[in-house]
């Protein structure tokens, strides 16, 4: 059965519509918003897969080249390995859909959001998502929603609903918000220093609008009589459970009083195999009934200290940060480096400047653009104690990078005041508990000690939530195991000022309002106690840059004077570049970069330049090289490129019987410029320099 609903969202029709196509699929819609269309499916598989502790869903979302009328480039003309943008929004496609799965559900469940036609006004992603919550709604999966997801700008103070492209040059908020009818579920999104209390109207005004389109997807599931599988979801034995829990429980309670993470993993790991001896579980089955007894005594004793005793389990307060230490300088030869250190979580974050040549080409469906910023982070094995292969950056690495990056991107100065192009990589050392946050501490010092001027010092935090019925624990600065065992992941990065990133996953179904504004006015509070003593490393951006770093002057010449100084075949800049070692860039709009450690090579460049592009002006006096002899007078060259006549009435005062007695080819001569003719023939007089410089204009030069 075919259906199609329409709304109004944000001002454009909005539809949806199942049974049309890809009907083999468990749940398929095609999501229509302006001209952007999007294809999301949704299957399960019928089979369990053992053994797994997490739910096994995966989602892809891939941008179709064909979608904006372009053909893709390289060597086989088809799209390749997914984009950082597709990796980007496959997971928070993934992260709203993801805890509202029961806990244990193990058949593998696959979305595939493929966008079919984008225009330049409606973001693909916002689809995907509504997309991803409709077709598990109308499949058998036991998801527990519907659920929608939009974005949220602001623009003169009024906040705006799914901006455009364009709308959102103009917003000082971008945020995206996934939400059920009653609460909201994800948050992801960066701001230009707004407030605690902006960022929270922002996102509720996202949630209050999202209603509508979850309407929608409940009367086609309505419609279609849907009815979820029963899921037989693994439980603890309640005999064997009330056994290890008496047999073992203080153990655990000592184990997690073991401030040092391994140390402590090592202990519960311990724990672990003493309890399979012990009930002799030597099969899978057994064996997985004695670690799900475990994990959920592990789970109740954790969440019970926090919740009744206020006790954390390195000892803190529910709002202390671990001690804190920076180090700037660290890295002899790159242009800036830092050390940020918070309890067991340590990164090491490198500046590198480049030159508009080292720009980030993107091709995208809205076209090819350029990146000047870029923040990568890496998360090897060791600094979670672990072995395993090294491959390229993986989703969770290509996520944490961009959340840092947009925390990062509002304090920069603009391209006119510091023209570099700039690579911050953070490696992350050891963890245990928001690295991301880490690297966008580190990245700020960084920055600070590579002397680009920021506007104001970013700090990020982790804050975690337990919640048990009425009980609630707001945890700031979140470790690995609690972030394991809470209910939330809320990262809150900016300056003193105000918000610039924020990214919230929930493992509950929803936090409603009271919850977030707890949550943004403590964070608040430690994001202004991790400044201060990142501020008692270094209190301001560096005055000078490193000496290893490359000096970048910047000029404007007239465009039609661009071709001068490329020269035919690009001869000219290479000879300018070869004969100075300094790195010539121009763009379309004659804006000159030229970079090198040496600003005497600069100095000299500029020179060469300034020669080739400079423009005689009548009345001027120049000194040039006469490079021809003629009968009627002779050629001189003014700078590179541009000569002039100077005839043979021009050259003294009286008769002249020969250019030859006055001038010789080689000579450097004074002359003034005395007419331009339309074709750009310049005539030129020493007689008159002469003259005018108070000589008698009879003398050889």
């Amino acid at each position: 059965m075919i259906q199609k609903m329409q709304i109004d969202f944000g001002g454009r029709p909005f539809s949806i519509e199942t049974g049309k196509v890809a009907r083999q699929a468990d749940g398929s819609v095609m999501v229509q918003y302006g001209e952007t269309v999007v294809l999301v499916t949704a299957v399960m598989s019928s089979k369990k897969r053992e053994g797994l502790d997490f739910v096994p869903l995966t989602v892809n979302y891939l941008e179709m080249t064909y979608a904006a009328g372009r053909i893709p480039g390289g060597f086989f003309k088809r799209e390749g390995r997914p984009t950082d943008r597709e990796t980007l929004i496959s997971r928070f496609i993934d992260r709203p859909l993801r805890p509202l799965f029961p806990r244990g559900f193990q058949n593998e469940t696959q979305i595939i959001a493929t966008v079919l036609s984008a225009d330049s006004d409606n973001d693909p992603a916002i689809l995907g998502m509504i997309g991803a919550s409709a077709a598990l709604s109308l499949s058998k999966a036991p998801f527990a929603g519907p659920i929608a997801g939009a974005k949220v700008g602001r623009i003169d103070g009024e906040y705006v609903l799914n901006p455009t492209h364009e709308e959102l040059d103009l917003s000082d908020i971008d945020l995206f918000v996934a939400g059920s009818e009653d609460a909201i579920i994800m948050v992801e999104g960066s701001a230009r220093e707004a407030s605690e209390q902006e960022i929270l109207e922002a996102i509720l005004f996202g949630h209050q609008s999202l209603k509508p389109v979850i309407e929608v997807q409940k009367q086609m599931r309505s419609a279609a009589g849907v009815i979820p599988i029963e899921i037989d979801l693994p439980k603890p034995d309640p005999d064997l459970y009330a056994k290890i829990e008496a047999a073992f429980r203080d153990q655990i309670v000592d184990a997690y009083r073991i401030q040092e993470k391994i140390k402590r993993r090592e202990r519960m790991e311990e724990i672990s195999r003493t309890a399979l001896q012990q009930y002799e579980a030597q099969d899978e089955p057994s064996q997985k009934k004695v670690k799900i007894a475990l994990e959920e005594i592990d789970r109740k004793l954790v969440r019970g200290m926090v919740l009744e005793k206020k006790q954390r389990i390195d000892g803190r307060g529910l709002s202390e940060i671990r001690p804190i230490s920076c180090e700037v300088g660290i890295l002899p030869r790159t242009h800036g480096s830092a050390i940020f250190t918070r309890g067991e979580t340590q990164v090491l974050a490198v500046t590198t400047f480049g030159t508009s040549e080292d720009e980030q080409k993107i091709n995208s469906l809205l076209g090819e653009t350029y990146k000047s910023f870029m923040l990568h982070y890496n998360f090897p094995p060791f600094s979670v104690g672990e072995v395993s292969p090294l491959r390229s950056p993986n989703r969770r690495e290509i996520g944490h990078g961009a959340l840092a990056e947009r925390a990062i991107l509002p304090v920069l100065p603009s391209n006119e005041k510091f023209p570099y192009t700039i690579r911050i990589v953070s490696e992350v050392l050891e963890s245990n508990g928001s690295s991301s946050m880490a690297t966008v501490c580190g990245s700020t010092l960084s920055l600070m000690d590579a002397g680009v001027p920021i506007k104001a010092p970013v700090a990020g935090i982790a804050m975690g939530l337990v919640v048990d019925g009425q009980e609630m624990a707001v945890l700031s600065d979140i470790l690995g195991d609690e972030d394991h065992i809470g209910d939330m992941d809320f990262k809150v990065a900016g300056t003193a000022d105000g918000v610039t990133a924020i990214q919230m996953d929930i493992k509950i179904r929803g936090i409603t309002r009271e919850v977030l504004d707890r949550v943004l006015g403590q964070a608040r509070e430690g994001r202004i106690h991790i400044l201060g003593k990142m501020k008692e490393a270094i209190a301001e951006p560096r005055t000078t840059l490193s000496r290893h770093a490359p000096r970048i002057v910047s000029l404007q010449i007239k465009q039609e004077k661009i071709r001068d100084i490329i020269g035919p075949g690009g001869k000219t800049i290479r000879s300018i570049q070869e004969q100075t070692g300094v790195k010539v860039d121009v763009d379309d709009s004659g804006l000159v970069k030229l970079a090198s450690p040496n600003y005497e090579s600069i100095e000299k460049a500029i020179q060469m330049i300034k020669a080739l592009t400079q423009e005689v002006e009548v009345g001027g006096l120049y000194t040039g090289k006469v490079r021809r002899i003629l009968g009627f007078g002779a050629i001189v060259e003014l700078y590179p490129g541009t000569d002039g006549l100077v005839h043979i009435s021009q050259l003294a005062e009286g008769h002249v019987k020969e250019v030859s007695d006055i001038l010789k080819e080689g000579d450097d001569v004074l002359v003034k410029v005395i007419d331009i003719d339309p074709q750009g023939r310049i005539r030129l007089s020493r007689k008159a320099a002469l003259k005018e410089m108070g000589q008698p204009a009879k003398d050889k030069p």
